[in-house]
């Protein structure tokens, strides 16, 4: 039974239990005489009765007792009171690695010197004729002077291994190991945790020292990618990873690994022994060359082993740094009329994809020197991170610390490159080092670095422009909105001077705005003009003003210090990616002739559904060019999309047969239809229309075919469906700007139809995205009250009450159709799962389970089915795997 506090063992005292694993029970105690804090493990009551566990404590006990090592943890002590056995042990003060690799991945530098740690620690081990049997991250405790390795419970002197192993067999092991876990050693029977055990320990053969270096291997995996080496659902699935499958390389996973430490994890964790490193010694040593960076070159993939994909790359690689060269020998060697363009690309990163669009990537950007390029990429399971490739390597690296990264700008001299992530916006050295936030900007859109170390951004999607060091402190605004002309200042960009800038103006509603455009201004505030109507930013660069149409980039002459043009535009590459989302066009240039752009045009996204461990199960339909919002019908057969047609720029309505993949369209313009909701019977759909005179809230018959009816039209503000009450007696919408401060209103769908307002919001802050509860009782929505968006329900009818289900922020909520679960998109873009009840004391809120990374750039892109098992997703969206387009000499075929 366990110890109490109080309880005297000897000369040490009880203080409180620390945990419990299978060869024991720790406690915190105090040592009386020596006044010191120590750790005592407790063989327990029904453990000490059985000769065989009560012999492998005392072995434990010896094993340790013969190791003196800084990085193993010290036995002061054994003892015996009243029936129990205890052994007496340094206290260590920290996280055990377990705990910290709940967190990720950690750095490789951190991996390197944990692991050489680590394996110093075998090495003391094994010359003295000990097996730890059980290495893994939980019996490695990361403390202030370094790692320490614990509980040799499972420890084996060498020279019992055979006499105690004999009668083990494969099969027996196996059968073992599929009836129980307790990781007991005896005659037939196997010790360990599955996920990090040699395959000769799971198939009841002699453990040796090369079985600690196996699941060393398994840890260094872990600790590198953050994900275990050998997973499964079961224990037998598990066993089989183990013996007949090799984990996915590091590199795959974490695509910071470097190649030398990727070669000795696969070497460790090779099936036959005689495959590994011999000793701890080997692995020790091998791992101290990692850290001196002396061994990239000799894990280097000899050329016969490289992959006709791999040649692939390699060729795009080289043709990029022999097309920088070109450019260097042009300028040195040839008179200005022979210099000619010279046009190449750069591949994704191997298992990645590009995010050039919406809020979760951003344009690519040359630094102004022309030596390196940034962008975002993203693997499938993955974070968004931000990437360099210098044009002078064959390999880009993503940047530690760049987490959903988006939207990258360049220091004037090269070395840094501003960024926003998570509401901030943050800088970070390209050569090392972490990331540092500057301001707040949590709907972030763009930033141009000064000469002086000023930034202009923009922090929100309806802001202002303002001006911060790039060292922190208070923004300053230097744009000033005009509601009734524009909604949005965005996407500045200095100018040679340091005194000018150029910045985008736009109008998110319809109709338009003929003021919309890029604007010339000046940082004091005494100039701010049109300087051409445009709905996607511009750039200035060797002279020129660039900028689209439609898809087509543009260059014009221009002079930066009079804003003026000096010249007619001409057309400098066709099928650029343009953004509508968020009006900017991905190209980018340096000051030395360097354009870089994306191509691929309109993004075309992908319907798939997903079950609640991100497993793509299928895709619907066909690819569809501009897709907006969704709504999945309440029968989970049909889904209702806005797509914005690439002729006439105006959003409709259609709606898809998931089970044929096939959509019709249900509205027809000529005003602009958004927001569609289903009906509780899935026979109506309402929606938004936007033409001259505002905005409206519409329904139509879901089949198509009939007239629209009008339902509700507010004078003065915008107004969004966002749920349909399950008795069909009320609308919820959102009423106010997209972005600025909404309101929740209900519309009865019976009677005076007045509307009122369902969710109180204060004068600073807005709520939205609110939906029904499938018995229409809750509201569950988004607000931005305690200064980031977080998950709130209230009742429906103005009854008191307020639950806050999202912990560390929350956006895009959705009920499972029994209302047992709230969805939302939470920290790092995480799909996250929230038991909750409705019970006598209220509003009862369980424990957030995170599911998996959403893949998406804007939240609303997701529909759990009724289950709460499915969701479908915009999955393409995003992401893209066509190359970045470099041009050098840019200017060489332009008309002077």
């Amino acid at each position: 039974m366990p110890v109490s506090a109080g309880t005297r063992l000897g000369p040490y005292e009880i203080v409180s239990a620390l945990g419990a694993g299978g060869m024991g029970e720790v406690y915190r105690a105090r040592d009386t005489r020596l006044d010191r804090t120590v750790a005592i493990k407790v063989l327990p009551g029904h453990v000490s009765s059985d000769p065989g566990r009560r012999e492998r404590f005392e072995r434990e006990a010896r094993a340790i007792s013969a190791l003196s090592h800084p990085h193993i943890c010290v036995l002061h002590d054994v003892g015996r009171q009243d029936d129990r056995d205890f052994l007496v042990m340094e206290f260590l003060e920290g996280e055990t690695l377990a705990e910290r690799l709940e967190k990720g991945a950690l750095p490789t530098e951190q991996v390197v010197k944990i692991g050489m740690q680590i394996a110093d620690a075998l090495e003391k081990a094994h010359s003295a004729g000990i097996i730890h049997r059980d290495l893994k991250p939980g019996n490695i405790m990361l403390t202030k002077s370094g790692a320490k390795l614990m509980d040799f419970g499972l420890a084996k002197a060498v020279e019992d291994q055979a006499s105690v192993m004999a009668a083990a067999t494969a099969a027996e092991s196996l059968t073992q190991m599929a009836r129980s876990s307790k990781p007991l050693t005896g005659q037939g029977t196997v010790v360990g945790t599955f996920q990090y055990m040699s395959p000769e320990q799971l198939e009841g053969r002699d453990v040796t020292p090369r079985s600690d270096i196996f699941a060393l291997g398994a840890v260094l995996y872990e600790m590198a990618t953050g994900r275990r080496a050998f997973q499964g659902r079961t224990q037998a699935s598990i066993i089989a990873s183990v013996l007949a499958s090799d984990p996915p390389p590091a590199s795959s996973v974490q695509p910071l690994t470097p190649p030398a430490l990727e070669q000795l994890i696969r070497t460790c964790l090779a099936k036959d022994p005689d495959e590994r490193w011999q000793t701890a010694h080997d692995v020790k040593l091998q791992l101290r060359a990692i850290s001196q960076g002396s061994s990239q070159t000799s894990a280097a993939a000899s050329p016969a082993r490289i992959s006709r994909k791999n040649r692939e790359r390699l060729a795009w690689s080289v043709a990029a740094v022999a097309a920088v060269f070109a450019i260097t020998l042009a300028g040195l060697y040839l008179a200005p009329h022979q210099v000619q363009v010279i046009r190449t690309q750069i591949p994704t990163p191997a298992k990645t994809s590009f995010v050039f669009m919406g809020d979760a990537g951003g344009p690519v950007a040359i630094s102004p020197d022309g030596k390196t390029l940034a962008f975002v990429a993203a693997k499938p399971d993955g974070a968004a991170l931000l990437w360099v490739r210098p044009l002078d390597s064959l390999e880009a690296h993503a940047l530690p610390g760049t987490e959903n990264a988006w939207a990258p700008f360049w220091s004037p001299d090269s070395r840094f490159i501003g960024f926003a992530a998570d509401g901030k916006l943050k800088t970070v050295d390209i050569n090392g080092g972490s990331s540092l936030t500057v301001c707040d900007a949590n709907g972030f859109r763009g930033g141009s670095w000064g000469p002086d170390g000023t930034i202009l951004f923009a922090p929100d999607f309806r802001e202002n422009i303002y001006r911060v060091s790039s060292r922190g402190g208070r923004p300053v605004a230097v744009t000033h909105l005009d509601p009734s002309h524009h909604t949005s200042h965005r996407w500045p960009v200095w100018l040679p001077d340091g005194k000018h800038f150029l910045y985008l103006a736009v109008n998110h509603e319809l109709p338009r705005s003929e003021n919309d455009g890029v604007y010339f201004a000046s940082v004091d505030g005494k100039e701010n003009r049109l300087l051409m109507g445009s709905y996607a930013n511009a750039a200035y660069a060797s002279g020129y003003l660039l900028y689209l149409r439609d898809n087509q980039l543009i260059a014009q002459p221009f002079d930066p210090a009079s804003g003026t043009f000096k010249g007619d535009p001409q057309r400098v590459a066709d099928g650029v990616t343009n953004d509508g989302t968020t009006w900017r066009g991905v190209f980018s240039t340096s000051n030395n002739g360097i354009l870089a752009y994306a191509g691929g045009g309109q993004t075309e996204s992908q319907l798939a559904w997903f079950d609640r461990s991100g497993k793509q199960l299928s895709t619907i339909g066909d690819k569809i060019p501009g897709l907006g919002g969704m709504s999945l019908s309440h029968k989970a057969d049909r889904v209702a999309i806005s797509i914005q047609g690439s002729a006439t720029d105006i959003t409709d309505i259609w709606v898809m047969d998931l089970a044929r993949g096939l959509r019709s369209r249900i509205t027809f313009g000529p005003t602009e239809n958004d927001s569609p909701v289903w009906s509780p019977d899935d026979a109506w759909i309402a929606y938004s229309s936007i033409n001259k005179n505002g905005m409206s809230i519409n329904r139509r018959p879901s089949s198509g075919g009939a007239e629209e009816e009008l339902w509700a039209s507010p004078p003065s503000q915008p107004v969004y469906p966002a749920s349909w009450s399950p008795d069909g007696k009320h609308l919820l919408f959102e009423k106010g700007p997209i972005g600025g401060r909404q309101e929740i209103w209900a519309l009865p769908l019976i009677g005076d139809r007045k509307p009122f307002q369902a969710v109180p919001s204060g004068p600073f802050y807005g709520n939205n995205a609110p939906k029904f509860s499938p018995d229409g009782r809750w509201i569950v929505y988004q607000s931005n009250e305690s200064g980031r968006s977080e998950i709130y329900v209230v009742p429906f009818g103005g009854k008191p009450g307020k639950w806050q289900v999202s912990a560390n922020g929350g956006q895009s909520p959705k009920w499972a159709a029994g209302g047992k679960q709230i969805f939302y998109v939470g920290i790092n873009n995480m799909l996250t799962a929230v038991p909750v009840n409705a019970g006598p004391k209220g509003f009862e809120i369980g424990a957030p389970q995170p599911l998996f990374p959403a893949l998406i750039s804007t939240a609303a892109e997701y529909e759990p089915d009724n289950g709460g098992q499915r969701f479908l997703f915009d999955t393409a969206g995003e992401q893209r795997s066509e190359p970045i387009t470099l041009v050098l000499n840019w200017t060489a075929d332009l008309k002077h």
